[in-house]
């Protein structure tokens, strides 16, 4: 009944983006349909977002449909099978050039959280906070648009597609040591061991394939260069007077020689002659770039990744409560500029290196506070109907971790909510960040999930059980300071006024299925942010307005 369900929603999916024709490329990620398109024309927003199972959609590099942690996965495939049988039956003709479109990502968000309506013309329904949205947005894409941005975009690229086998990984090692601690099962503990530590041991490789992939080049090279890093071999080769380690450099290595790869690689299609590039282009791809990564790249990226871990630990150990404030406090911000890309080689390296990595926590607080500020709106509008219809179908998910529904659909077009959302994740990322400084380090086995999705995958330097109550203090800490401060902060007399004297337009059947507004989650990358009953007005969906991508 689930696969009729998943291929009935691919089946309505399929002719509102312009039939198989239509499509480039097809990709998901924790949360998101991600596809190619070849005519935007083609595609009916409206009616795609009308759909029961689709939260939302965004405008990106790739044509975003927004489908919820799991099903995603689920409808994907069934998607793919409607495509190819299409293709099969009927084949493509070739589709009219695409009209240019403005490359955007995380750029497209706003560089600051807008002001809060003062004037009469300020938002007072959900499908005037989405249409403000929109407008911020479409005044910020071409400004945000910037190289640097789009290089992190590229860089995150590489390491989403990665999220579900470091989860899995993730949840079986804590599985795996909660048996050994406990004594139970000591014939399977080893097969646990291997199941959560193959993984890690070759990530190096899947960074590289994807490295190569995402820059142009050909993925397998990509893996092979990076899978030199990795070889127990390399320990016999001595490089700037030390000998080199099995996994030294690590992912940062590792994107750094596929890199070179895809520039070796292009310099070579350019100038070797067609009937000996089978046989001469991957030969001195590998070479030259295997001996640059021995003797220089592996030492190098070694440096660097130790000096990462360290920074991090020491911060944290030195300075936790500020810097945990601090961090929980910007990440929101980070997210609207798109610079939260940066972190994610930071999470992988920490998690290579520790097991772990102890800034996730931190960043995913500012999940938490925007849980809290969604509770306080919701209580401070009694007489909105619309906005408090769409609060009730996102709240569930994102106490779980999935937050653009509230961002983009409450808060960040409200403005001042959005400020106080980012006070609420700087006091529980402070109080995450005080224990790290007194010796109790709370950190994830994983990039990706959030708030309550995050249990499973918490790790520390104590037991778990310390780890797991520090860890939920600090959500507790940052749903109240997000409360209190929008419940008191968060408003204008005038904003409450002009809010409250909105039409009631909440649905009559309150039970009625809902979808939630919705734009990109949870870049994994991009903790609390990651990607329903009643179903709000259409226009609440605000995706067309701002997104984050923190889906990972």
């Amino acid at each position: 009944m689930s696969e009729d369900k998943n291929r009935a929603t691919a089946a309505a999916i399929l002719p509102l983006v312009g039939g198989a024709g239509n499509l480039t490329s097809i990709a998901h990620c924790m949360t998101r349909l991600r596809l190619g398109i070849r005519d935007r024309s083609l595609v009916d927003d409206e009616a795609l977002k009308a759909l029961p199972a689709v939260m939302g959609v965004v405008e990106d590099d790739t044509y975003q449909i927004v489908l919820g942690p799991g099903a995603v996965a689920r409808i994907t495939p069934e998607f793919e099978r409607l495509v190819e049988e299409a293709r099969a039956a009927s084949p493509a003709p070739a589709a009219p050039a695409p009209t240019p479109t403005p490359v955007t990502g995380a750029a497209d968000e706003p560089d600051a959280a807008p002001p809060a309506p003062e004037g009469p013309a300020g938002p007072t329904t959900a499908e005037e906070l989405a249409a403000q949205g929109a407008a911020l947005k479409a005044g910020r894409k071409a400004k945000n648009a910037t190289p640097v941005k789009l290089f992190l975009r590229r860089i995150a690229n590489i390491f989403v597609p990665l999220i579900p086998a470091l989860i899995g990984c993730g949840i079986i090692a804590g599985i795996n040591g909660l048996l050994t601690n406990l004594g139970w099962l000591p014939s399977l503990v080893p097969a646990l061991a291997a199941m959560a530590s193959g993984f890690m041991s070759l990530i190096a490789v899947f960074v590289g394939y994807n490295t190569a992939k995402e820059f142009g080049g050909t993925p397998i090279l990509g893996g092979a260069v990076a899978a030199i890093i990795v070889f127990p071999g390399v320990a016999n080769i001595t490089a700037f007077g030390q000998k080199l380690a099995p996994g030294q450099g690590g992912v940062l290595g590792a994107l750094a020689a596929a890199l070179l790869a895809v520039q070796v690689e292009r310099w070579c299609r350019k100038r070797v002659p067609e009937a000996l590039d089978v046989l001469v282009t991957p030969t001195l791809t590998i070479l030259v770039t295997g001996l640059v990564t021995l003797f220089g790249l592996m030492y190098a990226a070694g440096e660097v990744s130790t000096a990462i871990g360290t920074a991090a630990n020491w911060l944290l150990a030195h300075g936790g409560a500020f810097a945990g404030f601090v961090l929980g406090g910007l990440f929101l911000p980070l997210v609207m500029l798109g610079l939260h890309q940066a972190l994610i080689p930071i999470h992988t390296t920490l998690i290579e290196q520790q097991g772990y990595t102890v800034l996730l926590p931190i960043l995913a607080m500012a999940g938490a506070g925007q849980v809290g500020a969604a509770i306080a709106v919701y209580l401070r509008l009694p007489r909105n109907g619309s906005i408090r219809t769409t609060i009730k179908s996102a709240l569930p998910a994102g106490f779980l971790g999935v937050g653009e529904p509230l961002i983009y659909g409450v808060s960040l077009p409200l403005g001042r909510p959005f400020i106080t959302a980012c006070i609420g994740g700087a006091f529980g990322g402070g109080f995450v960040g005080l224990f790290n400084q007194l010796g109790n380090s709370v950190g994830s086995t994983t990039i990706g999930p959030s708030g309550w999705a995050l249990f499973p995958l918490v790790k520390g330097n104590q037991g778990i059980g310390t780890t797991l109550v520090i860890y939920a203090l600090g959500l507790a800490v940052g749903y109240l300071a997000g409360f209190l401060a929008t419940y008191f902060f968060g408003f204008s007399k005038q904003m409450l006024t002009e809010l409250n004297s909105a039409p009631d337009t909440t649905a009559p059947d309150a039970t009625a299925p809902a979808t939630a507004p919705a734009t990109a989650p949870t870049d994994p990358a991009a903790p609390g942010l990651t990607p329903g009953a009643g179903r709000p007005v259409p226009a609440t969906d605000p995706s067309t307005a701002t997104k984050q991508s923190t889906d990972a």
